[in-house]
């Protein structure tokens, strides 16, 4: 018999089910080790990485990031060699186009905030004064959308988990295209009556907007985790990277945006940025600057309709697999049952960083204010959002390159985010007035100890509001983008993150009706808390699903999906990746190494004879039953430890067909 070393993953097989692990052959467990026991994730003696001591743990780690970084930039410059330009290519097609869809929503949406204070100088009776515009249309500009954003998770987030991820995004282009048609001929006879035509076109817009959140969410996971039996390198290492690349492109979007303001400004004022304003010029501004977009969006249809069609190929699967068709109610009751402090994690904590998120944006014109108050120029202001902007977008790329890395990942970045900017909103709130001075500015400059300053005729220092917008991106918008997908599982993953996206804008809804009626000063002593509030229930109920394989998640929803959920012993209920409640709960227990490698090979023997069956069945001349299966090409060592070693009477009774099959197979598909 083999000496397998420390590797060995258990004793004899004393249920006399099948024969023990160890007669294997040694070609055969060498490649069970290397499906079941990838080195990114095990070290040589089977250990994972989350059970290892903290030393040993952040050498592993360390080790493999460095190893992971020198391949990557080794595979960049053999690109770069064969066609200096390719990488240009390669960005934009893997991480422009999954996140074009929030790049349009990042240009739209945010520029609310940003047209807000030109039609206010343009149009000041009607947007300032309200002396011929209806108050409450004025202020419906700033929450409308966010309910039709709203709207468009909800809907489109049970959509894409009942008719596919495809359909969803599709129909979330159509719908953005055709609010930005809406938005750029918006007119009436009365300034009141194109206010109204405004806000509904916004809202119109909003249902799009939406369903893209848990259409790229989801489909960008899916993606990264390929279609194989056995999980990527990709999806282990990459995963969270793949989703927040698309998810950046918010940023670029607001980036887009306001840079082209400042442009067709300049070209319809004549040249200047100063006040007063036109409204000829103001029109123009408005409507070319959604033209634009709507150009893009119309060929992001095309993209969608005939360039994506394999997007939904994991929920077919995963429906498959549960014999469901149409919307899976059970999963929905299974997922409220055992994840249900889950959803309050994703929705809670999406709602707190909305609070700070979109009420920056909406109302930034008001920072400023504070800022300059002395300018009626609103140009001092777009370029001050520019640079708010880029900052942000370093925190986007920083969110990116950190969200993988498995001693910091989701849930730490989460709660430092939440808590810096906790401190740094709450710490100028009991001392606005001093903060607010020409006294305060350098006191509250060192505090932040950021390069950014105002000169000396300032009267507030904006490095708060440039931080805060950093650790947003750098913390909480950026994590709650991907968890509110990555920790529900894959039939009812649309609609959870949906629902915890919609709850999200709840908090922005809450920020635009709230700051119409309060003033800045208690804006700071109210919006602190809800970062506080955000911190604490990301650590009490939020799993960290840094480094872990999302086919394994899969495995152990499959337990619960055929109420077998105490059998199963997978990485997926380790200490490290379940959240304190559920750890206090006393799920963790379950977690058996060794247990769990046997059941793993138990669960491929019973795939590797389902296909066999299958193949004899099409053999018979019995068809196809129409529904989705993975590959059945298996490793010839595995096909042969498994014909070796299998029970099943059909299996034995067509062994020479088997055997013939079997010796032309292809290596696994992993």
């Amino acid at each position: 018999m083999a000496d397998y070393g420390p590797r060995a993953p258990h004793g004899p097989d004393m249920t006399g089910t099948h024969p023990p692990l160890q007669d294997m052959s040694a070609n055969e467990k060498q490649i069970f080790d290397y499906l079941l026991l990838p080195d990114d994730s095990y070290d040589e003696n089977g250990v994972y990485w989350a059970d290892m001591p903290i030393a040993k743990r952040i050498a592993f780690v360390g080790r493999n990031d460095a190893k992971e970084a020198k391949r990557e930039l080794s595979s960049i410059g053999r690109m770069i060699k064969k066609d200096p330009l390719s990488p240009i290519p390669f960005y934009f097609r893997n991480m422009v186009l999954p996140g074009a869809g929030l790049g349009l929503e990042g240009y739209v949406l945010f520029s609310i905030g940003n047209l807000k204070p030109l039609f206010e100088a343009s149009f000041n009776s009607c947007w300032k004064s309200h002396k011929i515009c209806n108050n409450t249309w004025i202020q419906a500009v700033d929450y409308l959308e966010v309910i039709g954003i709203i709207v468009g998770q909800m809907l489109v987030g049970v959509l894409g988990d009942w008719l596919g991820r495809r359909w969803g995004l599709i129909q979330d282009a159509v719908i953005m295209f055709i609010g930005l048609v809406m938005l750029v001929s918006a007119w009436g006879v009365t300034q009141n009556g194109w206010i109204v035509c405004y806000v509904w076109s916004l809202f119109v817009y909003g249902i799009g907007v939406g369903g893209e959140y848990p259409m790229t969410a989801t489909s960008g996971m899916e993606n990264a985790v390929g279609s194989g039996k056995i999980s990527t390198r990709e999806d282990r290492l990459h995963r969270g990277r793949k989703v927040t690349s698309a998810f950046l492109m918010q940023g670029w979007g607001q980036l887009l945006n306001q840079a082209l303001l400042i442009i067709l400004l300049l070209v319809f004022h004549h040249g200047s940025g100063n006040d007063p304003y036109s409204k000829v010029a103001a029109q123009w501004t408005y409507r070319v600057s959604f033209a634009i977009p709507a150009v893009g969006t119309l060929w992001l249809v095309y993209y969608r309709a005939y360039k994506m069609k394999a997007a939904s190929k994991q929920l077919q699967a995963a429906k498959a697999k549960g014999k469901v068709t149409g919307y899976d109610t059970e999963s929905l009751s299974l997922t409220l049952k055992y994840f249900g402090p889950r959803l309050l994690a994703t929705a809670g904590g999406w709602y707190a960083n909305d609070i700070f998120f979109y009420g920056n944006k909406l109302f930034q014109s008001e920072f400023i204010k504070v800022i300059m108050p002395e300018s009626h120029s609103i140009m001092p202001g777009w370029l001050y959002n520019l640079i708010n902007v880029g900052v942000s977008l370093v925190g986007y790329y920083l969110a990116s390159f950190m969200i993988d890395n498995k001693l910091y990942g989701r849930k730490w970045m989460q709660i430092v985010g939440f808590m810096m900017d906790f401190i740094l909103f709450v710490v100028p709130a009991f001392n606005y007035d001093y903060y607010t001075s020409l006294k305060g500015i350098k006191a509250f400059q060192a505090m932040i100890s950021s390069p950014l300053h105002c000169d000396n005729d300032s009267t507030a220092n904006p490095n708060y509001y440039f931080l805060s917008s950093f650790f947003n991106q750098f913390g909480p918008n950026s994590v709650s983008f991907i968890v509110a997908a990555e920790v529900f599982p894959t039939p009812i993953r649309a609609t959870a993150h949906g629902f915890s996206a919609a709850v999200g804008k709840l908090g922005a809804l809450t920020a635009a009706v709230m700051y119409n009626y309060i003033t800045t000063t208690q804006k700071f002593y109210i919006v602190p808390w809800f970062g506080l509030a955000g911190a604490l229930l990301t650590l009490g109920f939020l799993p960290d699903t840094t480094g872990l394989d999302l086919k394994e998640q899969e495995r152990r929803w499959h337990y619960i999906r055929t109420g077998r959920e105490h059998d199963y012993h997978g990485v997926a209920v380790h200490w490290k990746h379940l959240s304190w409640w559920e750890r206090f709960r006393g799920l963790h227990k379950s977690y058996d190494a060794q247990l769990d490698y046997r059941q793993k090979i138990d669960e491929m023997r019973g795939e590797w004879e389902e296909g066999m069956a299958r193949k004899a069945a099409e053999k018979e001349g019995a068809g196809d039953d129409g529904a989705h299966y993975e590959d059945d090409e298996w490793s010839s060592d595995v096909s042969t430890y498994f014909q070796r070693t299998t029970k099943s009477p059909m299996i034995l009774g067509n062994e020479k067909d088997v055997d013939s099959e079997e010796s032309d197979k292809s290596p696994v598909k992993i």
